[in-house]
């Protein structure tokens, strides 16, 4: 990756898998860790924070003598998106509660530390507000071009 991102080289490079895996470029098991930090050409611990995104979004998981491989089927949207669209989902207006971190660390079978990061997300793109003792509220409505 010949500059930085600002969005922290991690996510592009999980974004970039992402994009590969849905393309269906490729089999089941993705390159070695070794490979992907050839082709990306950042250091081990970058790709495996990106595996690891992608892996919290339920894309692929860790399979032992094998390394990472793809989950076939399933919600192929990253955990961002379907915690946007759990908005269109419920029908939530602005100003509505939106679901506790809790009900959607359930719902979506995702970690806390996941679910927070979108959260946070979520807020700095003006979608969620939060409100003293009350928990989030929908700020805003998505639209098409809004991106977690």
């Amino acid at each position: 990756m010949p500059e930085a991102s600002p969005r922290g080289t991690y996510l592009v490079i999980a974004e970039a898998l992402r994009s590969e895996i849905q393309a269906e470029q490729g089999g089941d098991t993705l390159p070695s860790e070794a490979g992907l930090m050839h082709s990306h050409g950042v250091s081990r611990n970058t790709i495996r924070r990106a595996l690891k995104v992608l892996e919290a979004d339920g894309v692929v998981e860790s399979a032992p003598g094998i390394g990472w491989r793809v989950v076939r089927g399933g919600d192929r949207r990253s955990l961002a998106q379907r915690m946007t669209d759990v908005i269109k989902e419920d029908s939530l207006s602005v100003g509505d509660t939106y679901p506790s971190e809790a009900k959607l660390c359930e719902r979506f079978d995702a970690s806390r530390t996941a679910v927070r990061r979108v959260l946070a997300q979520m807020e700095g793109n003006g979608l969620l507000a939060t409100v003293h003792g009350k928990g989030r509220t929908v700020r805003a409505l998505p639209t098409p071009t809004t991106r977690p």
